[in-house]
C-alpha cells in the first residue's frame, strides 16, 4: 500500500508543477483569446482540488499500479498516455460539441498536453515509488 501512496504523491507533485506552468504560460496565449470573459477570474479551489484528487487516483490505479505490478516502466508510459488522452479528449471534445466559445486549436493542444502530462506523471510515480519504497 505504501508504494501506491508514494506513486500517487510523486505523480501529484509532477502534475501540480507541470500543470501550473502550462496554465500560467498558455492561459493568456491559448485559452483567453478564444474564451475571453468566459474564463473565471480566479480558480474555484474546491473544484480544482476535487479534479486533481480524482484524476490522480485514476492515473495511479490505471497506469502506475499496473506498471509497478509488472515492473515495467513502459506500462506506466503507455497506460499514462492512454489515460491522459482519453481524460482530456472527454473534456475537450465535450466542450467543442456543446460550447460556442471553443476551438479545434484548444482541443488539439489540450489533448496533446493531457497525454504528455499523464505519461510523465505516471512515469514519475513509477520511478518515485520504486526509489522511495524498497
Amino acid at each position: 500500500m505504501l508504494k501506491y501512496l508514494a506513486a500517487y504523491g510523486c505523480s501529484a507533485l509532477v502534475v501540480l508543477v507541470m500543470d501550473w506552468v502550462w496554465l500560467t504560460v498558455m492561459g493568456d496565449k491559448l485559452y483567453r483569446p478564444v474564451l475571453g470573459d468566459f474564463m473565471a477570474k480566479s480558480v474555484n479551489l474546491p473544484a480544482a482540488v476535487a479534479f486533481y484528487f480524482i484524476y490522480l487516483a485514476g492515473l495511479t490505479f490505471l497506469a502506475t499500479v499496473p506498471a509497478l505490478r509488472e515492473a515495467s516502466v513502459m506500462r506506466a508510459v503507455v497506460n499514462g498516455a492512454v489515460f491522459g488522452f482519453v481524460a482530456y479528449a472527454t473534456y475537450d471534445l465535450t466542450n467543442q460539441a456543446t460550447l460556442t466559445r471553443w476551438s479545434t486549436t484548444i482541443t488539439l493542444a489540450d489533448m496533446a498536453w493531457g497525454t504528455v502530462l499523464s505519461l510523465t506523471a505516471a512515469t514519475a510515480g513509477y520511478y518515485g515509488s520504486r526509489l522511495l519504497v524498497k
